[in-house]
């Protein structure tokens, strides 16, 4: 008989952002609980409001199955004393199964012979073992946890009730001083104590005291009501993904409303708006049909249309509050000057360990003029980086940054160009801080990207040389998201760009600048070099990884001697489009026969003396080598790949015909000098030594 079971963990009020990724968390506990269990079952379904993580497991099975086990014990010379009697370890081994010495067989393994039994398993009812779970709850992590009581015991929220019921038997269990019953509880103000005769009754029972459980459910009558909402009014409603989702995950009745604010508050840039309803209310802005801002707004109540005037009122109240504040630091802003702003900045702290914000600045500076020359961008462009470099955190000290620090960058735009910045310089202030997240909108302006590039790099190289290395998941500082940035720039730019060439211009920028690093701090940034270039390759390899490329491929083109971004997409690009070929494999082999050989034999960089050639197969390859050397000049990876390919026949007959080591060390140079440039070329496409082609 199959049977459906249902546990519900009934808590205080949950961050919203914590919602979704706990209950599938709970999800693949239980999963995984019920396959070591060997405890067949339909499926899962998974429930999540603000107050209760639940599943129900459909048609699960009567009991675990029985099992013969094999158990492997002591070796045998453990097993047998001199005399060749039982030992008191095997002994005590098959006591603790269950079994006697007459149970044991030997059987080899890795040369070594060993005690095994094997001991019949019989499955347990599916009522003895569902209690278990218990520890799978009570083992759950969240990023934020709470004690309650005298309890030392931790978690998202307190638990204020479990329901944990196998069809209509309640399985008992407790955590603390909760113990498992079928009470549940309905919406906070609305409803009441809900009891559950069945572990079906579940999402019905819940609806009928305003609890829509099923977090799917939640959110699709959540859009059709500010759907109907948008047609009634003829208006345009970005419907933002992630405030759905934190929205949803705020209600569990979820009623969906209007309300307006003053025109007057237009003249606040539409970003302040938008961040003061999005980000601070939960709310969804509006526009017309043409785009522009309207000044009402859509939220969600957690409840039903019971006075749903006063709901209105209320939060029109609060948000004219905010917006009122927003619209005194705009005008307050504007009646100091950028100068007046960078005089703050001199004294803002970007760090107590590494200085101000403003030497941070200066550092960034120098940086980035040297990426902007080495990219090539013009000397007009130049100007305008400088310009930017020099004041590009100024609005970090302005009224409506110091209130709403989610505008820092957007509000430095578009005060640069009230105050007259021209438009390169503006635009590279906002974009400096993109991508600000993992998959964040990367900057357009080739001045921005610099700007953008520079900022992050020195945030790293001196974090790390002041000591402070992100370590597993701690990372305060976000330099992981800044290495991933710097990755992602570069990528879309197509720049080549050598770090350490780069970290050589730095290193000499701060012994000829006063640009506020403690001497230690400068002292050691030379020494992490190699350490910030890995982290910045971690970011690469995470990429590739998430680009499904082959792990061999990504091991082949990540190392220390590649220290260009750029260089590494493309010859794993390269790499993954050759690897299915069916020449694929004598490429590789051939390619890293040579590669092994120079590297075992070195000589002198000389040039290859025709003269010495004693075989056809000399000359050919020679000839064949220049020929690939003067087509591929600033060809792309893919052509030398090509080239390389089409060189393998020569370079097998080559092989075939010479004896490389040959007595006479003049010949064997000659030869090994020949390889020497193939191993060059041959490496451009990565440590081919890494690459499965077996």
């Amino acid at each position: 008989m199959a049977h459906n079971f249902l546990l519900e963990i009934g808590l205080e009020e949950i961050p919203a952002h914590v919602v979704t990724p706990s209950i599938s968390q709970l999800q693949q506990r239980v999963s995984s609980f019920l396959a070591e269990q060997r405890i067949d079952y339909q499926e899962i379904k998974v429930f999540s409001t603000p107050r209760r993580l639940a599943i129900q497991v459909m048609a699960l099975a009567d009991a675990q199955p029985d099992i013969e086990e094999e158990v492997k014990g002591p070796a045998k010379k453990i097993a047998l004393d001199s005399n060749n009697n039982w030992s008191k370890a095997a002994q005590g081994f098959v006591r603790g199964q269950g079994l006697t010495v007459d149970d044991i067989t030997f059987k080899e393994l890795k040369g070594v012979e060993y005690v095994y039994v094997t001991k019949f398993v019989k499955g347990q009812p599916i009522e003895r073992v569902l209690p278990e779970l218990k520890k799978q709850i009570m083992a759950m992590t969240f990023p934020t946890t709470m004690k309650w009581g005298n309890y030392s015991f931790e978690y998202v929220r307190p638990i204020k009730w479990i329901v944990a019921l196998l069809d209509d038997k309640v399985i008992p269990f407790s955590i603390l001083d909760i113990v498992a019953d079928r009470t549940s509880r309905g919406h906070r103000f609305l409803g009441h104590e809900v009891t559950f005769a069945d572990a079906l009754d579940y999402e019905e029972k819940l609806m009928a005291d305003f609890v829509i459980a099923d977090a799917d459910k939640r959110k699709q009558l959540i859009k059709k009501q500010i759907e109907q909402i948008r047609l009634t009014n003829n208006w345009n409603v970005v419907l933002d993904e992630n405030l759905l989702e934190e929205v949803n995950n705020l209600v569990e009745w979820p009623t969906a409303f209007t309300g307006s604010f003053k025109d007057e508050y237009l003249a606040v840039p539409d970003e302040v708006l938008i961040t003061s309803m999005k980000e601070h209310q939960r709310f969804f802005y509006v526009t017309d049909t043409a785009g522009k801002l309207l000044p009402h707004f859509i939220a969600v109540r957690n409840g039903n249309t019971e006075f749903l005037d006063n709901v209105v009122r209320g939060n029109e109240k609060v948000l004219t509050a905010r917006l009122e504040d927003a619209k005194f630091f705009y005008t307050e802003d504007q009646k100091q000057s950028i100068s007046d702003y960078m005089v703050k900045v001199k004294k803002l702290t970007f760090h107590d360990k590494i200085g101000s914000v403003y030497q941070h600045m200066q550092r960034v500076g120098i940086i980035a003029h040297q990426i902007g020359k080495k990219v090539g961008i013009s000397n007009a462009e130049l100007v305008d980086l400088q310009r930017a470099s020099e004041i590009y955190k100024f609005d970090l000290v302005t009224g409506m940054v110091g209130e709403f620090s989610e505008l820092q960058g957007i509000m430095g735009e578009k005060y640069a160009r009230i105050f007259g910045e021209n438009n390169n310089v503006a635009q590279a202030i906002r974009e400096h801080y993109m991508p600000i997240s993992a998959e964040g909108v990367l900057p357009i302006s080739k001045i921005g990207a610099i700007l953008a590039l520079a900022d992050k790099y020195d945030s790293i190289i001196t974090f790390f040389a002041a000591g402070m290395i992100p370590s597993g998941a701690n990372d305060p500082y976000a330099l992981r998201r800044a290495a991933l940035g710097i990755v992602r720039i570069l990528k879309e730019q197509q720049w080549h760009l050598d770090f350490e060439k780069l970290n050589e211009v730095l290193v000499l920028a701060l012994a000829t600048n006063t640009t506020g690093l403690p001497t230690v701090v400068i002292e050691n940034i030379d020494s992490v070099t190699d350490s910030v270039l890995l982290f910045i390759q971690d970011r690469v390899k995470q990429m590739l990884t998430n680009a499904d490329t082959r792990h061999d491929i990504i091991e082949a083109v990540i190392g220390n001697t590649n220290t260009d971004i750029l260089t590494i997409f493309e010859q794993a690009n390269v790499l993954m489009v050759h690897k299915d070929d069916a020449d694929f494999r004598s490429v590789i082999e051939t390619l890293t026969r040579v590669i092994r050989l120079t590297k075992q034999n070195q000589v002198t960089p000389d040039k290859v003396d025709t003269r010495l050639f004693e075989d056809a197969s000399e000359e050919a390859l020679f000839i064949a080598v220049e020929d690939v050397i003067n087509n591929i000049g600033n060809a792309p990876l893919s052509q030398l790949y090509t080239s390389l390919a089409k060189l393998v026949p020569t370079i097998v007959t080559y092989f075939d015909a010479n004896m490389i080591m040959a007595s006479d060390k003049a010949v064997k140079n000659n030869r090994l000098r020949q390889l020497n440039i193939i191993a060059s070329l041959a490496k451009q496409l990565g440590d081919l030594d890494n690459l499965v082609v077996k």
